[in-house]
This record gives C-alpha cells, sequence and structure tokens, in this order.
C-alpha cells in the first residue's frame, strides 16, 4: 500500500499536512478529530480497516491537518471570530489540498469528504458549502450545530453560514433542487458514552430530520446503547458503510 506526506501552502500563508494512502481509487478527504493531525487516522487503526479497498484500488485517503487550535478551539475568542478564522482553513483545503488530490487522482474524480466527532462537521460543512466539489459526505458522531458549543459572544454572519443546523433549516429554490440532485450524505451516531455529551446524540437525529424535510437524500444509522463517541466504534461504523460508498 502507497504511503506519503506532503506539505501544502495556500495564498494566504496557512500550511498543513496531507497523509496520503493508497494508489488508486475513489479519493476521500479525512478530516481529524478536533485538534488532530494527518497522521491521525493511521494512528487509531481507520486506514487498517479499510487497508483491503485501498489496496485493491478502490479507495485512496487524504488525510488533512485541523486548525481547530486557532478556530473552533480557540475559546478565548467569540464564536463569531472563530468561524472567520474558520475561512483560513477553508482556503486552505480548497486552494490547495483540492488542487493536489486532483493532481494526484485525476481532475474526474468525485471527491467525498469523511470525519468523526469534530471531523464529521466540517465533513458536513464542506460538502453543504462546496457540493460541487464534493458530493458525498460520511459523518461519524457529529454535532453539527456550532451554536451549541462552548461558544460567546453575539453571533454574525459567519457563524451563520457555517452552521448546518441554521442554514441547511433555510435551503430553498432551485439551490435546494440542485442540492437534491448532487449530494449523498451519510450519518452515523451511537449511543454509548460522550455522545450525548459532545452534543452527537441530539445533533446527528436533528440533522438527519432536516435533510428528511428538505429532500436531501442521506442515510441516518443510529448505534446502541454499547456504541461510544471513540475509535473502536468508528472503525466498525467505517468497516459497515465505506463500501457503499465508493460507487
Amino acid at each position: 500500500m502507497r504511503h506519503y506526506s506532503v506539505q501544502l501552502e495556500a495564498s494566504n500563508g496557512a500550511s498543513g499536512t496531507v497523509a496520503v494512502h493508497g494508489h488508486y481509487g475513489r479519493p476521500l478527504i479525512v478530516f481529524p478529530t478536533e485538534g488532530g493531525n494527518a497522521w491521525e487516522w493511521a494512528a487509531n487503526g481507520m486506514v487498517d480497516t479499510v487497508q483491503p479497498l485501498i489496496e485493491a484500488g478502490r479507495l485512496k485517503l487524504y488525510c488533512v491537518d485541523s486548525f481547530d487550535a486557532g478556530t473552533w478551539s480557540a475559546h478565548h475568542l467569540p464564536l463569531e471570530d472563530r468561524a472567520r478564522m474558520h475561512a483560513g482553513y477553508e482556503t486552505w483545503i480548497l486552494e490547495s489540498v483540492v488542487p493536489h488530490v486532483r493532481d494526484d487522482s485525476g481532475d474526474e474524480a468525485a471527491i467525498a469528504t469523511i470525519g468523526c466527532s469534530l471531523g464529521a462537521y466540517h465533513a458536513l460543512n464542506f460538502a453543504f458549502k462546496r457540493a460541487d466539489l464534493f458530493p458525498a459526505a460520511l459523518c461519524f458522531s457529529g454535532n453539527y450545530d456550532p451554536g451549541t458549543w462552548n461558544g460567546w459572544g453575539e453571533r454574525g454572519d459567519a457563524v451563520y453560514f457555517n452552521n448546518p443546523a441554521d442554514y441547511v433549516a433555510h435551503l430553498h429554490g432551485e439551490h435546494l433542487d440542485w442540492l437534491r440532485q448532487r449530494l449523498s450524505i451519510l450519518l452515523v451516531c451511537g449511543q454509548g458514552q460522550w455522545e450525548d455529551t459532545t452534543g452527537a446524540l441530539a445533533s446527528t437525529p436533528r440533522m438527519a430530520e432536516l435533510l428528511a424535510v428538505k429532500g436531501i437524500r442521506h442515510e441516518y444509522d443510529l448505534w446502541g446503547a454499547d456504541t461510544p463517541h471513540d475509535w473502536p466504534s468508528w472503525r466498525a461504523q467505517l468497516a459497515k458503510h465505506i463500501d457503499a460508498y465508493l460507487l
């Protein structure tokens, strides 16, 4: 199995690492959990979980660094400022990571996003905002409402346009029709330890309900009380669902 890493820099000076696993197959941009890095999935057995698919040339992972320390996890900043800082991360992903994926996997490849916990939020948010680039998002144990996070201060457009719980509810018209045709979303959550305290257990079914109301293609899979907010759960959930998103 081919592995390599690359350091990429955007025009705004944002720089981060992308760890790549695989030689051919559908490209997935992998967002880490809060504060995680490009090697997190390899260190926690997620890459091993899908290794047969990688070796078969059906899947290629592009695991990115997080910028959470300076954005959503910067609790000394009001939430609106954190959302504004997140724009730098978007620039890095769109200006640097996506072109690298295109060069490496081919312009015709349909890129999916994927992540666990805060990474699930990123996967969903990027897919909604840039469904032209990311027509599928696989989201495990995410909280999709930054308004419920540890935030303070007045909130404006920066928070709103990065809050799927808000903007999905207001989708309408031609753009909504296009998303119905373009986008596919997987929402998975357990009912075990930490799923409630992270907000995932409340946010995930709420997002599934919003998607159903808006007629956006999605799958919602709720696991039991024996499924905590942790890597063993995500490995099992990934193994169950990944094959269906490689078509």
